[in-house]
């Protein structure tokens, strides 16, 4: 491989440039942000060599890192335009949709659909870190319809950037993150929220906030503009997630008011549990 060409250059798309960059000095990287000012940073921080719209003819690997709802017409646009040798990879946190609308492209075999469990709730090429994908667990979905050549080649990078692969059916991807990311982004919010609106009214709150509320508060940080399209296309997985989450606040609240602790003490110790399953490969 020679050529990466990364359109988003933002946390994900730049994190991934610098660490391949570090493990492949060799590798010419071109990119593109819609963005202007990210362009700009991505040029002046080292992320890529040279901004062009579009990938050189010989371009190897084409990564995808914009919103979620700009990845479809995207990813079909540069099917439309790639060589047999190249392969299209996208970041997008949600799958199902989108392999849906690939499904029929006559190259869909050079299309992987990727996501990398990774992200800070700051924004932009200034955010990317080289060690951010480190360890980290990237999913594959739909392998089986990626050419082996072109999927030998991705897994060889993501190899080369310590990741661990995992593989998933789509609408099972989308299910679970709505659980374990989406879901913990939309408490974050209106966690946020809720207290900005009690600081109206008192306007020392925050002095009282500890690193209990930052830590459950951080992802409050993250870019709207990213999450307000996750919603949009991940919308029924997580109306399901919220649905439940509500629900049990409700029966929180429920025995607060019935002062049965003994029933709130046994809720939050079955619920400790969760710090184990999070230990489990660390």
């Amino acid at each position: 491989m020679k050529k990466t060409h990364i359109i988003g250059l933002g946390l994900l798309g730049g994190s991934f440039a610098l660490a391949l960059r570090k493990v492949k000095p060799e590798l010419i990287f071109t990119g593109f942000d819609a963005n202007p000012k990210n362009l700009e940073d991505a040029l002046a921080l080292g992320i890529i060599s040279k901004a062009s719209e579009q990938p050189d003819p010989d371009t190897d690997l084409i990564v995808l890192a914009t919103p979620v709802n700009t990845l479809e017409e995207l990813l079909l646009k540069m099917l439309d335009q790639v060589g047999p040798n190249t392969l299209v990879m996208d970041f997008g946190s949600t799958k199902e949709n989108l392999c849906k609308a690939a499904s029929k492209h006559p190259k869909r075999a050079q299309y992987l659909a990727g996501h990398p469990i990774a992200g800070t709730e700051y924004s932009g090429p200034k955010a990317a870190k080289s060690d951010l994908l480190d360890k980290k667990v990237f999913i594959i979905c739909e392998m089986e319809l990626t050419d082996v050549h072109l999927k030998g080649m991705a897994y060889d990078v993501l190899e080369a950037l310590n990741m661990k692969l995992r593989f998933m059916d789509a609408a099972e991807h989308d299910r679970h993150l709505a659980f374990v990311s989406h879901l913990s982004h939309v408490s974050s919010f209106m966690l946020g929220k809720t207290v900005l609106d009690k600081m109206e009214d008192e306007k020392n709150i925050f002095d009282m906030a500890g690193s209990g509320f930052a830590s459950t508060v951080r992802l409050a940080k993250s870019s709207a503009d990213m999450w307000g399209p996750i919603l949009e296309e991940n919308k029924s997985n997580i109306l399901e997630a919220l649905s439940l989450y509500i629900a049990n606040l409700s029966k929180f609240r429920d025995k607060i008011i019935e002062e049965d602790y003994e029933g709130l003490k046994s809720e939050m110790s079955k619920t400790n549990k969760i710090g184990d399953i999070l230990d489990l490969g660390r």
